[in-house]
């Protein structure tokens, strides 16, 4: 038996990167997972599979039910219908885990340039926020009623240590990511009263394809395990937690994942 049996999992983001770790690891706890992306396609872009459909046979393989959903977490006619389908097909959604984002161009892809405070293009910082800000919100405001009225419910999102020091690299991103780290402290005050449990965790550097693709990284030789840059499953570790019943009494949380960097 696992400790997730019965429940019933939504990692928006998941086809890929660290969302499908997120995916993955939760299924083989004992989840049935749906799995999210903008687009069926993403995984192709990095390299990571051909399709969206790829996580979820992988996860239909464990012996798990799982769904593609597919839709734009910052636009929220999108997320209605997603949530609504999840629930059609899965049933209701005991957990919700915002992954969904990142620093990426309006264009898609990779990160804007230039990626400072002041010069990073208007229409660069309108999507690094709908991407991570904004969709999470929007997820949250629709999952939240349904989980109050059963009276139970988890809510994970996704932060960043690049939201919690100063940054000259990254900042319509990092401020995205602050704001979730702040928003899931007021948002788990507001759903205690109803047994909901809202908390985050906030990774450091973390190999993903896109990840490789978009920076350079000096060399480890050398470092100790707790110097390397993470892998994703130990951020999925964490999430595990979260969705689990060992956290029941833990909520407002942001919790890094990083090594103990400073």
């Amino acid at each position: 038996m696992g400790e997730l049996d019965g429940r019933v999992i939504l990692v928006t983001g998941s086809s890929r990167g660290l969302g499908r770790a997120y995916a993955l690891r939760l299924a083989a706890a004992g989840a049935d997972v749906a799995v999210h992306d903008i687009a069926a396609d993403k995984p192709a872009e990095f390299g990571e599979g051909q399709s969206i459909e790829d996580t979820v046979l992988a996860i239909r393989e464990m012996g798990r039910r799982s769904v593609a959903v597919l839709g734009d977490v910052a636009a929220e006619s999108d997320v209605q219908r997603m949530m609504d389908e999840v629930e059609a097909r899965l049933g209701a959604i005991d957990v919700l885990v915002n992954n969904a984002g990142g620093d990426i161009a309006a264009r898609g892809g990779r990160r804007p340039e230039p990626n400072d405070a002041v010069g990073i293009p208007a229409a660069d910082v309108r999507a690094v926020i709908d991407r991570n800000l904004i969709g999470t919100i929007l997820c949250c405001r629709q999952v939240a009623p349904r989980m109050t009225a059963r009276r139970r419910g988890k809510i994970i999102n996704v932060s960043s240590m690049a939201g919690v020091h100063p940054t000259t690299e990254g900042v319509i991103y990092a401020t995205a990511k602050a704001g979730i780290a702040f928003y899931t402290t007021c948002l788990a005050m507001q759903l205690r009263p109803f047994d909901v449990t809202v908390n985050a965790v906030a990774p450091g550097p973390t190999w993903t394809a896109r990840f490789a693709a978009t920076r350079t990284v000096a060399t480890e030789e050398g470092k100790s395990r707790l110097q390397r840059v993470a892998q994703p499953d130990d951020v999925a570790r964490v999430v595990q937690f979260l969705a689990g019943p060992l956290s029941d009494y833990v909520s407002g949380q942001t919790i890094p994942v990083n090594g103990g960097a400073r």
